[in-house]
């Protein structure tokens, strides 16, 4: 029998939603029946939010260095022991909230690179906090990157059940979009995107690209890079094997996926595909680190400062997370690491 995959789970922000949503990840029954969870955090402000949460989940804390695949127990804790509850405001980003899910996220990926874990997951970060902590934070791939050592090409993928979305730029100003899409970069996007879906058990994924200008340019009438730039790319992608097809018009491209006739949709920057995602599924949709040598997973939703401390956080997409991290790890394991 194939043991189940190990799973670090990092406490994000603790000000939010973070710590009630991490005690109830743990008290799944669903999670602990495909994974065993390594949560990273301070005990004491897990416990908050298991007492936020109503729950009495049952842990063991382990020291930092222990064998982690020999340790006793289903659910474990590494304690870092570096915020005490008192001085957290909720609902306020702060210096130590940032620097307390840098930490955590830090020692996971860690755990990850040098194979004392299977997957990655963290409960939501807030991006102000962050940057409070660390002036340099942009987003957690560049991190992650640098964490891990990572030298290929990553990206940020957000799957909901699925459907999937892709996307050749990120966390940029609007205003620089057309300037950073050369087809080199949406090749790149394109074949990553291809190759991590093959990863979560599709055989060969039907990918849609969408166009950048409305109604993928009008034939030229509203811009010419559907013609010069991305079309191309989908020929050569197509003659490479994969299953890529467009550019299609942005703004109906998702109501054909949803409809089944596509499994992801490679869109051109952020906004573009992340609105119609989180239109169809907020409190489901998850963000999956593609290009890593392990799987690093979150909800695609925020800290909610506004709901923090009342117990009534929803743990669908953090739930949906953990299950897809602990697939992409089992599948992972059986092909031998690869």
């Amino acid at each position: 029998m194939t043991a189940k995959p190990l799973i670090a789970l990092a406490m994000g922000d603790p000000a939010g939603i973070s710590p009630e949503l991490t005690a109830k990840l743990v008290a799944q029954d669903e999670i602990g029946a495909c994974s065993r969870l390594v949560v990273i955090g301070d005990r004491r402000i897990f416990d908050e939010g298991a007492r936020v949460a109503g729950l009495k989940p049952e842990l063991r804390t382990v020291e930092q260095g222990a064998d982690l695949r020999a340790a006793d127990g289903d659910v474990l804790f590494v304690d870092l022991g570096h915020l005490d509850p008192g001085g957290v405001e909720r609902g306020t980003a702060s210096l130590a909230g940032g620097r307390f899910a840098l930490a955590n996220y830090r020692h996971a990926l860690e755990l990850g690179r040098d194979g004392r874990v299977d997957a990655v997951c963290f409960t939501p970060f807030n991006k102000q906090a962050m940057r409070l902590a660390r002036a340099e934070y942009d987003d957690e791939i560049a991190f992650s990157a640098e964490v891990v050592g990572l030298k290929t090409a990553a990206s940020e993928f957000n799957v909901l059940g699925e459907l999937w979305n892709a996307r050749v730029t990120s966390h940029i100003p609007l205003r620089d979009v057309a300037a950073k899409l050369s087809s080199e970069r949406i090749h790149r996007a394109l074949k990553l995107t291809d190759a991590c879906m093959r990863n979560a058990g599709f055989a060969r994924p039907r990918i849609a690209v969408a166009g950048l200008n409305p109604h993928a340019g009008d034939g030229g009438n509203f811009g010419r890079e559907e013609i010069d730039v991305i079309a191309p790319v989908v020929t050569a992608g197509q003659r490479e094997g994969i299953a890529a097809e467009g550019p299609f018009p942005a703004d109906t491209v998702f109501l054909r996926a949803k409809s089944g006739a596509f499994d992801a949709v490679l869109t051109m920057y952020h906004d573009q595909g992340q609105i119609a995602m989180k239109l169809m599924g907020f409190d489901r949709g998850v963000t999956l680190l593609g290009g890593f040598p392990f799987p690093i997973c979150t909800p695609a939703h925020g800290t909610a400062y506004d709901i923090a401390g009342q117990g009534v956080a929803s743990i669908g997409a953090s739930r949906a997370a953990l299950l897809l991290a602990a697939e992409m790890a089992a599948r992972r394991v059986d092909r031998g690491g690869a």
